[in-house]
């Protein structure tokens, strides 16, 4: 199936990259680590891999300051750090302005590539992007949809720390009379649940821009003076994140071959009174911080690189490791999709051993690619020649 057919299939399913939001699973197939030849892969002596360098850098910046003993997740996998440590002093010691040829013999010395397959070779790959917002820092007339920080009340479970099997697996809930019991609902934040549990960061003037900021997950908001502030995922209500496209397409409203981001936010904007109803079907809804400097910010606590960064099932690929795509979609170039890309994030909707979320930055192009992503292919992931991994093959 061309990535176009696959895309008008699963679009109304699928959510965008906003993390922790794991709908139910069905069993995965047995996962493989099948090792290849570097050199062999798709576009290796082709691909800019030194727009890759930032993204390497950062990551493995963050790897430099655990202790060598520190786990990286899958721990059958990623290993610990110091198997890490070896690549990333070597890396640290490359200039900003390295060329391609000197970042394909750096990988080359320090890394095998490993297919990840899962049943089949191919997965599934889509995109997100880094919208841009309208918003005032107080209320006013055209300003008056908020966007919350974490409220103070709010606390985050990571069933891994209690139960193995449930790696991953992440709740989100308020205490009471000793008692964890659920979040309030999307609707019922709206409606005013939440009082002064939690600070209003910016008001915005669009309830339908808000909404597919909370499905992205980061964002930029062009405040009224001309500022621009950056916000993030802080949290979550811990509801199941329901696609509203899904709804739009049973009930008729719009046709299952037309369905996209841009049909849904027009069908919204055309339909006012029906639009929060609609919006309130998904009763996940997101939390935001403010960030200073570069970002957005990744699940490995880095900054994302457009175009050069991934979100991944951490379950499956550590957080930090190169990953070579190789994926049936045209790049900026309109060549296929097959570059150096770095583990940098994770997302609700990224769930299954061969399945990836390609960060294309903020702005018009980087929406445009983002939009109708959803593409088979396949991915490599890059680890240590020294790691010494029983399910590497």
């Amino acid at each position: 199936m061309t990535w176009r057919g696959l895309w008008l299939l699963t679009v109304f399913l699928l959510a965008a990259c906003t993390p922790d939001q794991d709908p139910d699973r069905a069993d995965s197939p047995p996962v493989s680590y099948k090792r290849t030849d570097l050199a062999g892969l798709p576009s290796w002596n082709s691909d800019r891999v030194s727009e890759a360098l930032p993204a390497l850098k950062r990551s493995c910046g963050k790897l430099r300051r655990q202790s060598d003993t520190d786990s990286i997740a899958p721990a059958e996998i990623g290993g610990t750090v110091a198997a890490w440590r070896g690549a990333c002093d070597a890396l640290s010691r490359l200039s900003d302005g390295s060329g391609d040829g000197t970042v394909r013999e750096f990988l080359s010395t320090w890394f095998d590539a490993y297919e990840v397959r899962a049943g089949k070779s191919d997965g599934l790959f889509t995109g997100y992007y880094e919208p841009e917002l309208n918003g005032s820092l107080e209320r006013r007339a055209g300003f008056e949809t908020p966007l919350l920080a974490k409220p103070s009340d709010l606390v985050l479970v990571n069933l891994g720390d209690w139960r193995t099997g449930l790696r991953g697996e992440r709740i989100a809930g308020r205490l009471r009379s000793g008692r964890l019991i659920p979040y309030e609902s999307r609707s019922e934040i709206e409606s005013g649940a939440l009082g002064n549990n939690a600070e209003t960061l910016v008001w915005l003037d669009d309830p339908v821009d808000a909404f597919f900021l909370h499905i992205q997950g980061s964002g930029r908001i062009r405040l009224d003076d001309g500022r621009v502030l950056r916000v993030g995922y802080d949290g979550h209500n811990g509801h199941i994140y329901y696609p509203i496209g899904r709804y739009l397409v049973e009930s008729g409203e719009i046709e299952r071959e037309a369905v996209s981001l841009q049909t849904i936010r027009d069908w919204l904007h055309r339909h006012p009174d029906q639009m929060r109803g609609v919006m309130d079907r998904n009763p996940s809804y997101i939390f935001f911080r403010r960030i200073n400097g570069d970002g957005p910010i990744g699940a490995q606590g880095v900054a994302l690189t457009a175009g050069r960064s991934l979100a991944v099932d951490r379950r499956y690929i550590p957080l930090g490791a190169p990953v070579w795509l190789d994926v049936d979609y045209p790049d900026e170039s309109g060549r296929p999709l097959q570059r150096l890309v770095v583990a940098q994030d994770t997302g609700g909707a990224i769930k299954g051993a061969v399945r990836g979320d390609v960060f294309w930055g903020h702005g018009p192009t980087a929406a445009e690619k983002a939009g109708p992503m959803a593409a088979p292919g396949r991915y490599y992931v890059l680890l240590p020649k020294n790691l010494d991994i029983a399910l590497k093959q």
